[in-house]
């Protein structure tokens, strides 16, 4: 078990269980079809609980390519490691897709809407506003990594060592958890909160090779873009409060 393949499997599991829920919710003839929006933040959540728990000890479980770069533009990463990092982020986001796929597959088969298919893969809007798209992913982000460096409280300074491990699992699985939950009820309604560039365009990537119909590729810059732009407004807003 190394770092890279920590963040592999922590990132596996996140959206095995997080695009899981959705295909349950989503898909024609699951026994959680229609079950709704509270059952898919919920899991996510967990999800995210479950993958922090399995890398944190080894890779600090950043499992998100914007924790790797708002930790390193705090100074709190080595800059030289992330690469490596969203590298086995999205490895991890196209396993955890193929996954899903595989569990469901006949009810990907029985569902006629290439929309709800997609929808088990990848983000879209609620409403088609790129600018607001952005803005929605953008305030999402910046609460989700503003938040964790204050969860991680004091101890996040002890980053400067080489080897340093810190990310999610430094600050604990369950606090970052309801911090998800919390951001997917408030804020995930318009975009669905991808607040994450690897679970988006990991699975996008997999439904393009696996499923017929479009991976609306004309909107997959908004969960990339927007992502960023949070995570490095959020870097820069706890370093000039710090």
């Amino acid at each position: 078990m190394t770092p890279f393949i920590a963040e592999i499997i922590g990132t596996m599991l996140l959206i095995l269980l997080g695009n899981g829920v959705v295909a349950n919710v989503v898909l024609t003839g699951t026994k959680g079809n229609n079950s709704g929006w509270i059952v898919i933040t919920t899991a996510w959540a967990f999800a995210v609980f479950i993958g922090v728990v399995v890398a944190g000890p080894v890779s600090g479980a950043h499992l998100n390519p914007i924790v790797t770069l708002g930790l390193a533009i705090a100074g709190k990463f080595a800059w030289s490691q992330v690469a490596s990092y969203v590298i086995a982020q999205l490895i991890g986001a196209m396993i955890g897709a193929f996954l899903v796929w595989l569990s469901h597959k006949d009810h990907f088969a029985a569902t006629e809407d290439e929309g709800g298919k997609l929808a088990c893969f990848s983000t879209g809007p609620a409403i088609r506003n790129y600018s607001s798209n952005l803005i929605s992913e953008i305030i999402g982000t910046f609460v989700l990594i503003f938040v964790i460096f204050y969860l991680a409280g004091p101890d996040l300074s002890i980053a400067v060592a080489a080897d340093a491990k810190i990310g999610l699992g430094s600050i604990g699985a369950l606090p970052v958890a309801i911090l998800v939950w919390v951001i997917g009820l408030s804020l995930g309604g318009t975009t669905g909160y991808a607040i994450n560039p690897a679970r988006d365009l990991g699975p996008r990537i997999v439904h393009s090779l696996l499923l017929k119909g479009s991976s609306d590729w004309s909107y997959a810059w908004v969960p990339i873009v927007g992502p960023i732009i949070g995570s490095t407004l959020a870097a820069f807003c706890y370093l000039m409060l710090s």
